[in-house]
């Protein structure tokens, strides 16, 4: 892999990611060569890479759209976070440190934070909340998890729709939070895993009806 691919691979995922365009968009190979700032040789390897990490999707007619996905995939994709974050809080139970379990505290109070204001802050609401699932995911000690669970969290439908979060459901987020961090300082494996199953099952139907907004909302924008 180029140092080239990597930078336009690197620039391209933060323009998905940050929301430069919307989900089902289509995109080019000369755009994405503009965003990057290099030639289209390394972006097609880059690309290569995000279609990989279905961040983008190829249609039959070779075209390159953002991805974008329907109520049923976002069930699959929080069925597998169920799976593998659930997983991972059982494995952190037991390998937590009290110094990481305060670094969740710590997180948790900067989440709490961002939700305190009016209106909320939603990018560090984003940010607070990425560094507490990373804070567990590190302390499952399985780089393959980590690396599995990185195409899941990190979809540009997801991190658009957040902001269509209801106050309340934010709040909720955070309590999840905090009895994820008592079943970490109680050493209890199935109770954190349990915490975690529900509080991604709760995220799910949050970001189902967001996502959803968000299309009818885009929908009525084009009539």
């Amino acid at each position: 892999m180029t140092r080239a691919s990597d930078r336009a691979y690197a620039k391209i995922r933060a323009f998905l990611l940050g929301g430069g365009a919307h989900p089902g968009e289509q995109v080019t190979e000369e755009r994405l060569a503009e965003i990057a700032g290099v030639s289209r040789t390394p972006v097609r390897e880059a690309m290569r890479r995000l279609e990989n990490e279905l961040l983008l999707v190829r249609s039959p007619s070779k075209r390159i759209f953002v991805a974008d996905w329907s109520r049923d995939d976002i069930d699959e994709m929080f069925t597998l976070r169920q799976m593998l974050e659930g997983h991972a809080a059982k494995r952190a139970a037991t390998r937590l440190t009290a110094q990481e379990i305060d670094r969740l505290e710590a997180v948790n109070g900067s989440l709490r934070e961002a939700i305190a204001g009016e209106p909320p802050d939603i990018v560090r609401f984003l940010e607070a909340n990425r560094r507490f699932h990373d804070i567990i995911t590190g302390a499952a000690r399985s780089p393959r998890l980590r690396q599995v669970l990185a195409m899941l969290v990190e979809q540009p439908v997801l991190v658009r729709t957040a902001r269509h979060y209801s106050v309340r459901d934010l709040r909720q987020s955070a309590r999840d939070h905090d009895e994820l961090i008592s079943a970490f300082r109680a050493g209890d494996p199935d109770w954190a895993q349990a915490v975690m199953k529900s509080h991604l099952r709760r995220a799910f139907h949050t970001f189902a009806d967001a996502a959803e907004a968000e299309g009818g909302a885009a929908k009525d924008a084009a009539e």
